[in-house]
């Protein structure tokens, strides 16, 4: 493993040795250290799911396809549904085209505080492309802080497969990150995501209580149904 994020208790987010499964829309990332870290933050999550998904869902796992990084201001901007996506944001397309996206401004504005902002981002996404594949009554109403709880599960899963490895420091640079960013940028508005605490707070919950912690109370994760893709 060429890159290991490092990351305290509290906040876990993670690296993997696994090969990716979804690959990459428009092939892997040049190799400078921030497009690594994202490789290795795909490989990470997508290896989790793969892994787990039956534990938690009936059906098949099916990852989301990998568009990475993009330019939001360049003229051949990528779309979804048609639509350019927005410059200086990360998103995840949930039409029938099912790829994750993040524009490389953003993520090279949050690297610069340390290469845990990246892996959150991958893992937020991702967690909107779980989101897509379950039945709507196991989907919360606070849709932006399920998927960063399911980003906690899925990276701290990734941690007890043996595939990630801790150390102190990130969760400061995550938790600057996201207050300097907040309201900012449309990935880190508030009124859309949460504030910081509450992101974090989410995020720590499913490091906590795994992928069950994310879903409504009222439901239970026992034969769950998830669509089938």
């Amino acid at each position: 493993m060429t890159h290991q994020l490092r990351i305290r208790v509290c906040a876990v987010l993670a690296t993997a040795l696994l090969a990716l499964s979804g690959g990459w829309a428009y092939g892997a990332p040049a190799r400078d250290d921030m497009s690594q870290d994202i490789e290795s933050a795909v490989q990470g999550v997508d290896a989790y799911w793969d892994a787990h998904w039956s534990e938690f869902f009936t059906e098949t796992y099916v990852p989301p396809t990998v568009l990475g990084e993009y330019d939001g201001a360049s003229a051949d901007v990528p779309t979804c549904a048609g639509e350019p996506l927005a410059d200086d944001n990360a998103f995840y397309c949930m039409t029938a085209e099912d790829y994750l996206a993040w524009d490389t401004d953003l993520m090279r504005s949050g690297y610069q505080y340390g290469d845990a902002f990246v892996y959150l981002v991958v893992a937020h996404e991702w967690g909107h492309a779980i989101q897509n594949r379950l039945e709507a009554e196991l989907r919360t109403t606070d849709a932006e802080l399920q998927a960063d709880c399911l980003a906690g599960a899925e990276l701290d899963g990734a941690a007890r497969d043996g595939t990630v490895v801790f150390e102190e420091g990130d969760v400061d640079e995550l938790r600057t990150a996201l207050v300097r960013d907040a309201d900012n940028t449309p990935w880190t508005k508030e009124g859309d995501h949460g504030s910081a605490d509450e992101r974090v707070d989410a995020f720590a919950m499913g490091q906590d209580l795994g992928v069950e912690g994310c879903l409504p109370d009222e439901v239970s994760t026992e034969g769950a149904a998830a669509l089938d893709r």
